[in-house]
């Protein structure tokens, strides 16, 4: 677990803004890829987000069932977005 949410780089700060914007992928995947639970992923979006951003992005997150594995319907089964074809395990894939 990072201890010091300051100290994350700054690429792995933008993966992990850019999957908490994406509907699909769950605060379960973000903990299993970074180690940071859900609470400090909102510590992350609210001090990288401009105001208004982080309260649309909470209110569209808050309660939303693809976002929380145990309450995700079982049709949703992937967490990657279909648009990240070239990206795996946070490295972009060399042709």
């Amino acid at each position: 677990m990072i201890k010091d949410l300051k100290k994350i780089p700054l690429d792995k700060l933008d993966r992990i803004i850019e999957m908490a914007w994406e509907d699909r992928t769950t605060f379960d995947a973000i903990e299993a890829q970074f180690k940071i639970k859900e609470q400090d992923v909102i510590k992350i979006m609210r001090n990288n987000l401009k105001p208004k951003s982080f309260r649309l992005w909470r209110e569209r997150v808050q309660g939303r069932k693809t976002k929380h594995l145990k309450i995700r319907e079982t049709e949703v089964s992937r967490f990657k977005c279909s648009r990240q074809k070239a990206i795996s395990n946070n490295k972009v894939s060399k042709r």
